[in-house]
């Protein structure tokens, strides 16, 4: 199975644990699919979604500073000169990634110097690992992004399946989402959705759909003690993942039947 996933939303809305449970419940489901999950978000948290003892180090792809000079022939930190734009990175995601029940973590990491269009060894290596994952692994690649898309670009985003943007019913979440869609039509991902998180009632789906008339819904799913408690906790919420709800597994399988 090879399936591509962003997911995307303003802070709070719950989008990294959205991440942690489609992930978990496809690799539930597949138990011969390989799903790798790559935090992409500067705020790195999906390590604490997924389960993975975070006392076990997980150093971000772009502070493996050995690794980048070596490939790139350049010192990270630098820009301008001469490096090779197009590293080796086929052996990074093994090599680098941690794994809970199936379900495998990269963390990107970002780029400290020159912002995230800079042409630099970091920004090269990091695009070249996306490109990889996308375009060269026959696996699900589920990817928790920032509120922006900058892993993704136009190299590959035509073989995203989706980008799913989560919102909650405050209207910061719904004009963020405005703009992560712009940023994605930007590059070329052609298909778009949204995801309603946190609903309490039947007047909150009402004001996502009757707001965003534009938008294909992908579906909802409602407030969660058991997510609220564990985010309070910094655990990974239904930590069997047979446990998980069915809300969140028929999500699942609408994501699935986009597979390419």
């Amino acid at each position: 199975m090879s399936l591509k996933l962003a997911f995307g939303g303003k802070g709070g809305v719950g989008k990294t644990t959205i991440t942690a449970l489609i992930a978990r419940s496809i690799a539930a489901l597949n138990k011969d699919t390989s799903v790798i999950a790559i935090d992409a978000d500067p705020v790195a948290n999906l390590a604490a979604a997924l389960g993975i003892d975070e006392t076990r180090p997980i150093t971000p792809v772009a502070e493996l500073s050995d690794l980048i000079a070596e490939r790139t022939g350049a010192k990270p930190g630098t820009m301008g000169g001469f490096f090779t734009l197009n590293p080796k990175v086929d052996d990074i995601p093994d090599r680098f990634s941690l794994e809970k029940d199936g379900v495998k973590l990269l963390v990107m990491g970002t780029v400290q110097q020159g912002g995230s269009g800079c042409i630099c060894p970091e920004s090269t290596i990091l695009k070249a690992l996306m490109n990889h994952l996308v375009l060269a692994r026959n696996e699900v690649v589920v990817m928790d992004m920032e509120a922006g898309v900058e892993h993704l670009g136009r190299a590959t985003s035509g073989s995203v399946d989706a980008l799913v943007v989560v919102v909650n019913p405050g209207k910061r979440s719904r004009v963020a989402a405005d703009r992560i869609r712009k940023l994605g039509q930007d590059i070329g991902i052609k298909k778009i959705l949204i995801l309603g998180n946190r609903i309490r009632s039947e007047q909150d789906k009402t004001l996502i759909t009757d707001s965003m008339p534009d938008y294909e819904i992908l579906g909802f799913l409602p407030e969660m003690d058991e997510i609220v408690q564990a985010d309070r906790d910094g655990t990974r919420p239904f930590n069997d993942a047979r446990n998980i709800p069915d809300a969140v597994r028929t999500i699942t399988g609408k994501l699935m039947a986009l597979e390419k």
